[in-house]
């Protein structure tokens, strides 16, 4: 029992801090700047949607806000089968530089994204989505590193919240702080694994197609540019902003997510073998996570099972952990204490959704691959 103790302790403390320590150290021995310049090259903004009249118009009256020469900018939107007035919606926006590929029958985003990257004709190609809203000078900054030819693709952030107010998601805060700083190490001594579906720019020369039914476009594409031997950085300048959404939708989001982990490995096998550049990070920062929630249960079962006060303890301080997460989810205490159960949740909602992306993967379960 000892050795799954330890075993499964080692799997967490790498995933979740041993990783991140070894890229803060890397970042400082080695670190790689990026050459950046004032640049404005001709610029794609692509956008699948579906059913997204809602939001849509806002969505183009931020674009068309960026601040951005206009004749350097197009705007592509290719709406995936949408039965909502988006037809209407588009048409009747008129602009010279708006675009709009209108798809019959449903294609999925990763189908409906090939055909507006088909119709791009920017020499780069800024990819975001229909409800998150992007600052004036965002463009300005994620395409500033470009002017470094080593650069093929750059990530922007995503923030929770609006501007200026306060989120009310500290749990889910927590993981994008440590996320977000996870992605800043990798970038600044050599590549980002995955980037911001909300906000990402790639040279369009270096863009893939995307297999049928691609869940994570946002990854498969960087580790495909990455591949070509071009980095992938993380541009904190460049934000992008969205409102935290319930914890029911954030977890399906999740389950979403890390079923697409398992996904890329079916879809791109190469990024399991030395042809993967970022072989090591893919690993540690993607596939590792997916483990967790096993190593979890084996951790908390084993010191259980073994002898001796030491384990025992840890079993106690586990056990106080998980009721944590209960309190965070009824939503009581105050101040610090509900701080914690917040965390704590946020925590075990992440792995209780890397667990279920497990057996949605290996049941096949469909719903999660449509959109």
């Amino acid at each position: 029992m000892r050795w799954i103790f330890w075993g499964s302790a080692l799997l967490i403390f790498y995933t979740y801090a041993g990783y991140p320590l070894a890229l803060y150290l890397r970042s400082r021995w080695r670190p790689r700047p990026v050459h950046r310049a004032s640049i404005l090259p001709p610029v794609s903004v692509v956008m699948a949607v579906h059913n997204e009249a809602a939001v849509l118009a806002k969505k183009l009256a931020n674009l068309n806000g960026l601040d951005y020469p206009a004749s350097h900018l197009e705007i592509i939107v290719a709406s995936d089968g949408s039965t909502d007035t988006t037809k209407e919606l588009l048409d009747g926006q008129g602009a010279e530089r708006l675009r709009a590929i209108f798809l019959d029958e449903r294609v999925g985003k990763a189908g409906a994204l090939n055909h507006a990257i088909k119709a791009a004709t920017g020499e780069i190609v800024l990819f975001t989505d229909a409800r998150q809203k992007i600052e004036a000078d965002a463009l300005k900054n994620l395409v500033a590193n470009f002017s470094d030819l080593t650069v093929g693709c750059v990530s922007g952030e995503l923030m929770l919240g609006d501007p200026g107010e306060h989120s009310g998601a500290e749990g889910v805060g927590l993981y994008w702080k440590l996320e977000k700083k996870i992605r800043q190490l990798e970038s600044e001594s050599g590549s980002v694994v995955g980037v911001t579906g909300a906000l990402y720019a790639a040279r369009r020369e270096l863009i893939p197609h995307l297999p049928p039914r691609t869940l994570l476009d946002d990854v498969y594409i960087p580790m495909h540019i990455a591949r070509a031997g071009k980095r992938v950085l993380f541009e904190p300048r460049a934000r992008a902003w969205d409102r935290a959404v319930p914890s029911g939708r954030e977890f399906q989001r999740k389950v979403r997510t890390l079923t697409g982990n398992y996904q890329l490995v079916q879809l791109a096998p190469w990024l399991l073998s030395w042809r993967n550049p970022l072989l090591l990070e893919f690993i540690s920062h993607k596939l590792l996570r997916l483990l967790v929630p096993f190593a979890l249960l084996g951790m908390l079962g084993a010191s259980l099972a073994a002898f001796g006060v030491f384990y025992k303890v840890v079993f106690a301080v586990q056990a106080g952990f998980y009721a944590m997460a209960l309190l965070g989810l009824a939503k009581t205490g105050r101040g610090a204490a509900r701080r914690l159960g917040e965390a704590s949740l946020a925590f075990v909602l992440l792995n209780t959704a890397a667990a279920v992306a497990f057996l949605y993967f290996i049941t096949g379960k469909r719903q999660v691959w449509v959109r």
